[in-house]
């Protein structure tokens, strides 16, 4: 649902690990200590590869969390859908500079908003104004207080919702993350391809990367197969919720494998052409906002306390949503990877701008660390 850059910020290690993958798992122990009932995670340095977990995928049952469990993806969703577009550009079907009215003809128009003055790019960037409505509490109001938890949500209902909203700024003028606008993205796909938004993701990039553990559910509320079960900070079971709402902006589901494999290639280069890998990995620079590219954003791993110590440059994908958050980091050399998935988010108290998961995380911080620093 939305992204959760900064809240598990990397930290100094308070000592050298012995190994990256005991450090790792003891990292994953401490996140569970710190209140997430279960922690699972991948991790590459080079061509050696850890996968560890540590907790509960299920409190009711005690099945304990396993690296192959699936779990909610949530905003991790948006760089497969980035990465058709870019794609799609590249075979010269669509250009990133085309308006948003030119493949979808009055879907953003009134209260101030104009689609021709929007263009893919900006959908991609979050630099399009374009209102969320997935930050108001009553748009939630079906799930959390109803409890319809199989309610459904259609990104063109979503989209009416979001331009019945003045926009936050001039298309260009700033940077404020959109759910909307990977909606908007989703029916451009289906526009330019004639073929549905999660179709063009599956032919292009789950079945050439044999990522069978991904999925992309429409309306069903449930996640098949092996699974981490989600929870909100009371304990709550959240894992049945509808996905609809989410749809190309976070609906996916997903394993910390299949996440490391898919990440590999982009950013190796061996998904896109030259012209659109320097594009998705342009980023926006407004003071004080995330260097975002195209659904991926740079971010600086500080490996140690002294101010002096060079961090390390990352790439970065993230999401969090009911019961669920996960941070996907691969170093800017494609040496190293961290995918890390945790069952603990609470979608309530996020609308209500309280903290959404336990105050304590060490655990996560450690995680970076272990995986990503020397």
């Amino acid at each position: 649902m939305v992204a959760v850059s900064g809240i598990c910020p990397a930290a100094a290690a308070e000592r050298a690990p012995a190994s990256p993958p005991a450090a790792l798992q003891e990292a994953l122990e401490q996140a569970v200590a710190d209140g997430f009932p279960g922690a699972v995670a991948y991790a590459r340095r080079g061509e050696r590869e850890s996968r560890t977990a540590a907790g509960l995928a299920n409190k009711a049952s005690g099945e304990h969390a396993r690296p192959d469990h699936r779990f909610r993806a949530a905003s991790n969703t948006k760089s497969f859908v980035s990465t058709v577009l870019l794609q799609l550009e590249g075979e010269g079907r669509l250009s990133l500079d085309d308006s948003v009215e030119k493949w979808l003809p009055g879907v953003v128009q009134g209260n101030g908003n104009d689609g021709a003055a929007i263009t893919i790019r900006q959908l991609l960037n979050h630099t399009s104004g374009i209102y969320d409505p997935a930050t108001e509490p009553e748009f939630f109001a079906p799930y959390l207080e109803r409890h319809e938890w199989g309610y459904v949500y259609t990104p063109r209902e979503v989209i009416a919702r979001a331009v019945r909203h003045e926009p936050l700024f001039a298309p260009g003028g700033d940077w404020a993350y959109s759910n909307t606008n990977y909606l908007l993205a989703g029916l451009v796909i289906e526009a330019v391809t004639r073929h549905s938004a999660p179709s063009e993701i599956h032919q292009r990039i789950l079945a050439p990367l044999g990522l069978k553990d991904t999925s992309f559910p429409l309306t069903d509320p449930a996640i098949h197969g092996p699974h981490l079960h989600g929870y909100d900070l009371k304990g709550r079971d959240v894992t049945r919720f509808s996905p609809s709402y989410d749809w190309t902006a976070g609906a996916m589901i997903s394993t910390v494998d299949d996440l490391a494999r898919f990440h590999r290639a982009l950013f190796t280069g061996k998904l896109l052409r030259p012209a659109q890998q320097r594009e998705l990995l342009t980023t926006v620079q407004f003071p004080g906002k995330p260097a975002y590219g195209l659904g991926v954003q740079r971010e600086d791993v500080s490996c140690a306390s002294e101010p002096d110590t060079k961090p390390i440059s990352a790439w970065e994908t993230d999401g969090a949503g009911p019961g669920f958050m996960s941070v996907s980091l691969t170093t800017a050399d494609g040496e190293r990877q961290l995918v890390l998935a945790v069952n603990v988010y609470d979608l309530g108290a996020d609308l209500k701008k309280e903290p959404p998961i336990p105050l304590a995380t060490g655990g996560l911080m450690k995680a970076q660390v272990a995986a990503l620093c020397d």
